[in-house]
C-alpha cells in the first residue's frame, strides 16, 4: 500500500538543506570581505565616467569644464556620488574623487 508513494522523506528534505546551508556560510564572508574593494572600483569606474564627459565637453565647447554643474543636463543626469558616500568633483579639467 505505501509502496507507490513518491516523494521526499524528511532525512533527504535536511540534507539538502544541510548542504545549501554550508554554501551559504562559505559564500557570504566571501561577499562582505570584498565589499570595501568592490566599492572602491565602482568608485574608479564612476570617477573615469566623468573623466570621458570632461574630454566630451571640452570637444563641444572647446574648454574644459570649471565645475561639475557645467557638466550637468547635457553630459551629466545628476552629481556623481559614489557607493560609499564621495562625491566626484572637477578640478583643473580633471575629474577628482573628495
Amino acid at each position: 500500500m505505501w509502496k507507490n508513494d513518491k516523494g521526499f522523506t524528511l532525512i533527504e528534505m535536511m540534507i539538502v538543506l544541510f548542504v545549501i546551508t554550508i554554501l551559504l556560510l562559505i559564500t557570504i564572508p566571501n561577499v562582505t570581505k570584498h565589499q570595501s574593494s568592490i566599492s572602491s572600483k565602482g568608485c574608479e569606474g564612476l570617477e573615469n565616467m566623468v573623466q570621458a564627459e570632461i574630454q566630451a565637453y571640452q570637444i563641444d565647447h572647446n574648454k574644459l569644464p570649471t565645475s561639475i554643474s557645467d557638466l550637468k543636463g547635457g553630459y551629466l543626469k545628476e552629481e556623481p556620488v559614489c557607493p560609499d558616500g564621495r562625491k566626484i568633483i572637477v578640478r583643473d579639467g580633471e575629474a577628482v574623487i573628495q
